[in-house]
């Protein structure tokens, strides 16, 4: 078992930045891609970015690609978001996940195992 717990939201005026982590518990994440994804009330959970286990690969959402960089620290066990230029609609709860895979960069919710609590990020004019 493995818990996550995210850290860094909150309100920021448009054109800031934040930076998100993902911290692990219970398990070493260093194994496994990571995630994140986003969501906002009455839609779909909507993945943001992801990074296999050593970091060598990143995919994004076309929507934030040269905005949010996701890396991640192994030795620290955690994950980062670092979201720049942030825009209103960049407003939703953002969640980090794991996957069960070490190469996967996988878009799909039903392909990541653990969740957060998720971390509210809101942009405001």
């Amino acid at each position: 078992q493995v818990q996550l717990v995210e850290s860094g939201g909150g309100l920021v005026q448009a054109g800031g930045s934040l930076r998100l982590s993902c911290a692990a518990s219970g398990r070493t994440l260093s194994a496994y891609a990571m995630g994140w994804f986003r969501q906002v009330p009455g839609k779909e959970r909507e993945f943001v970015a992801a990074i296999d286990w050593n970091g060598g690969s990143t995919t994004y959402l076309n929507s934030v690609k040269g905005r949010f960089t996701i890396s991640r620290d192994n030795a620290k066990n955690t994950v980062y978001l670092q979201m720049n230029s942030l825009k209103l609609e960049d407003t939703a709860v953002y969640y980090c996940a794991r996957s069960p895979y070490s190469r996967s960069s996988s878009t799909n919710v039903s392909q990541y195992d653990f969740w957060g609590q998720g971390t509210q990020v809101t942009v405001s004019s």
